[in-house]
């Protein structure tokens, strides 16, 4: 059976039938309701808190996300979608969901000014982004340009909880890395695995403030979570002494390699290593 995002874009598979269809199947709802406060209990946030939902279709989600029931942590919470299917959010308005609307299309950016959010929740959205509608497109581009609007969007110590159905494992790697490369601390965890109700959460983390905003804090006790985290490792490379492309030690080396093959070379000096690049 062919996966949604495999047949048509998302504003044209969602069309009014199939928004309605979505939005009043009890099993969807079921499971999107799952979803979320799975997504919520990620993001262990401690207070009531401004978080955009990518993807929000008709509202499922932030309906949970308003709710003030002891099921939804720290809330209600206030909330703002983004949707790049019309039919989707007629029906959320339909519904007078309590959230703000925009339509657009993540796959290019997230229009909202830095820092504007808490946090962030996608439910079964970020798949679509793999998929490219045309030949000057790229799943990389659509999802490098999604994961850099949010990571700006949200506020230092900020977090994001992303559930997709990839379809491989390498169309898991392509996510996360562009999440990383976008700057997030990000760990990958999946529930059920190996079964057909299998859901993958990408947890992503802003660095900064206090420990909040530290990906260990969020997946800690986690088994079977595959941490992930570029402004770590690259750190670890520092304190392990291993050397940078156009550092002093880089420079001596490729200076001594030389003076080997009977090449001449210039002097170091004081300035060595200091600019990115040397002429030899």
């Amino acid at each position: 059976m062919s996966r949604p995002e495999d047949t048509l874009p998302p504003d044209l598979f969602y069309n009014d039938s199939e928004s309605r269809k979505y939005t009043t199947s009890s099993r969807i709802q079921h499971i999107q309701t799952q979803m979320t406060h799975r997504a919520l209990e990620l993001l262990s946030l401690r207070h009531p808190s401004l978080i955009l939902d990518v993807g929000c279709g008709s509202g499922l989600s932030g309906e949970i996300l308003s709710s003030s029931a002891p099921t939804t942590p720290s809330g209600p919470h206030t909330w703002v979608g983004l949707d790049i299917s019309a039919s989707m959010l007629a029906v959320a308005l339909e519904k007078e969901v309590e959230g703000d609307l925009f339509l657009a299309d993540a796959g290019q950016g997230v229009p909202f000014r830095p820092g504007t959010f808490d946090a962030a929740i996608s439910i079964s959205a970020v798949q679509w982004l793999c998929n490219a509608e045309s030949s000057e497109e790229s799943p990389a581009g659509r999802l490098g340009r999604f994961f850099n609007g949010l990571y700006a969007s949200l506020r230092r110590g900020g977090r994001a909880v992303c559930q997709f159905y990839p379809k491989n494992e390498e169309q898991k790697r392509m996510v996360s890395n562009a999440a990383v490369r976008a700057g997030f601390g990000a760990g990958l965890l999946e529930d059920d695995p190996g079964t057909k109700s299998a859901k993958t959460y990408l947890v992503l983390t802003v660095g900064g403030g206090e420990l909040d905003g530290d990906i260990t804090g969020v997946v800690k006790g986690m088994e079977g979570v595959d941490v992930v985290d570029g402004r770590r490792r690259a750190k670890d490379k520092a304190k392990r002494g291993e050397e940078r492309k156009g550092s002093k030690a880089w420079i001596m080396r490729k200076k001594e390699q030389m003076e080997k093959k009977g090449k001449v070379v210039k002097a170091s000096s004081k300035y060595t290593g200091r600019r990115r690049k040397i002429a030899f």
